[in-house]
């Protein structure tokens, strides 16, 4: 692991990461993503949901910086937002889900700790991705429950999402 950059929150917003990252209480943090699995589901993940906006009324927004608190930044994979929410530059709205895909340098205590952001932040769908074990979670407060009804789904909405269409378009594009 790189060591910390540490940098002030001005710094921060004024300077271009490639990829973005985020932004701990004055701490830069690369996230991991760049490879060919991570971005299919990202790829198919905006395309059902860039496809269903209308319907769905909401707009996805792939890396999008998200301000969880004065001085935290989170940049999730996926971000879902209502399409009557604010048109920041930076989301400081709670978005409707945030998504995660995890890339096979990810850790459990990591990823917790950017759950417990979205969580803190009020994010109500928050859902994750292996793609290496072709499993899917809905996270939270109470951890990391398992999809068991084959779909993503947030209750009181016509949003479905089909897990299993998600992996077959990673089956059909994955590296030979």
């Amino acid at each position: 692991m790189p060591q910390a950059l540490l940098i002030s929150l001005d710094e921060y917003l004024r300077t271009s990461f490639r990829p973005d990252c985020d932004f701990i209480d004055g701490e830069v943090q690369e996230r991991n993503l760049g490879e060919r699995n991570h971005s299919t589901l990202q790829a198919a993940l905006v395309v059902v949901f860039h496809q269903n906006r209308n319907t769905w009324n909401v707009l996805p927004l792939p890396e999008q910086r998200v301000q969880i608190s004065d001085t935290r930044f989170r940049v999730p994979d996926v971000c879902i937002v209502r399409k009557e929410d604010p048109r920041d530059q930076i989301v400081q709205t709670t978005p409707l889900i945030c998504i995660e895909i995890l890339s096979p340098e990810d850790t459990l205590s990591r990823l917790q700790e950017r759950v417990d952001d979205y969580v803190a932040f009020g994010v109500p769908n928050i859902w994750v991705i292996d793609p290496s074990t072709r499993h899917a979670y809905v996270a939270g407060r109470v951890g990391f429950i398992e999809v068991d009804s084959g779909a993503f789904e947030v209750p009181g909405t016509p949003i479905r999402v089909s897990i299993s269409d998600l992996f077959a378009d990673l089956d059909e594009n994955q590296v030979l």
